[in-house]
Parts: C-alpha cells; structure tokens; sequence
C-alpha cells in the first residue's frame, strides 16, 4: 500500500464522515504532487535490500583500524554474508588493524587468524593492507597473509571503493 493510497483512503472516510472540505483538499495536495515527491515516500525505495536496487549485488567496505576491532569485524562479515551471500564485500585495514592479516597473528585464545581470513577469502571477501602502516612498522609486503591485498593508502582505497565502485562504508 502507498502513501498516495492511504491518504486517499482516509479522504473517501473524511467525506463520508462528513468532512468533505477537508478530504478535498487533501486529496487535492496529493494528486497534484510531482511522481518524484511521491516515489521519495515510496517505503520500497528506502529498503537497503530492496531486489530493486541499481547494482546487482550489494557492495560493502568494513574499516578495521583497531587490533582489538578484528574478532568483530570477522564476525560483522560473517554474518553480512549469511544474510547476503551474493553481496561484494572487503575489508580494509591500517594502523593496528592489519594485525589480523599479518602471518602468524593470532586471537585471543591462540589460533590463526589466518583460517578465519581464508574462510572468508573463499567465500569472495577481499582484504587490503594499508602500505603505509606497513612502512611506518619499517616492514615488507612479505609479512601479510597470502592472497591479501597490499593498497598504497587505506584511506584512499576507501574513498575509491565509495565513490568510484559504489560500495557502502561500515566502521565499528
């Protein structure tokens, strides 16, 4: 049901209910508003997994800059892609958060995070390391995990991924 279709219902009840001025006018304001006002109400349009939108699959960037941020992120991913499994998603990181995607990184109760980020690599999720944070560490590409990307700056490969590839921004 659409705004225009709820606003003329209650103006069919104000006329039987006695208050034709009132309905008139109403119905009047709403019939003479332009399609684009009346598709800016449309709900449909506001819905973020609408199958309507313009890309064929929802884009999204996951900031991580904050070592203590990755065990969330990982999960925040996770779970977007149970919910949205065809969606394009990456994760970017600088500061203390490429921790997670340098080899030998652990979790807190010691595993890999290594199994986490192929897990997800598998599952089509890019992730980039920040070149910067890796030179002001005085370290190589060398240390980052396989199949991790390494991106001259983190902030502009952001940027790039929402204004150019059209991807939406997530930062905890």
């Amino acid at each position: 049901m659409t705004f225009r279709s709820l606003i003329l219902g209650a103006c069919a009840l104000a006329v039987a209910a006695g208050a034709p001025a009132i309905a008139q006018s109403t119905a009047a304001t709403v019939a003479a508003a332009p399609p684009a006002a009346a598709a800016a109400r449309d709900p449909k349009k506001l819905d973020c997994t609408s199958k309507d939108a313009a890309s064929p699959r929802p884009k999204v960037v996951f900031q991580v800059n904050r070592a203590e941020d990755a065990p969330l992120i990982l999960r925040f991913v996770t779970n977007y892609l149970r919910s949205e499994p065809e969606a394009e998603v990456t994760v970017v990181g600088y500061a203390s958060g490429i921790d997670f995607m340098l080899k030998d990184a652990r979790t807190a109760d010691g595993s890999l995070y290594a199994a986490q980020v192929n897990r997800l690599l598998d599952m089509g999720v890019a992730f980039r390391v920040c070149n910067n944070t890796l030179k002001a560490r005085n370290a190589s590409t060398d240390v980052v995990l396989a199949n991790v990307g390494v991106v001259q700056s983190a902030v502009n490969e952001i940027v790039r991924l929402q204004t150019q590839e059209g991807y939406s921004y997530f930062r905890h």
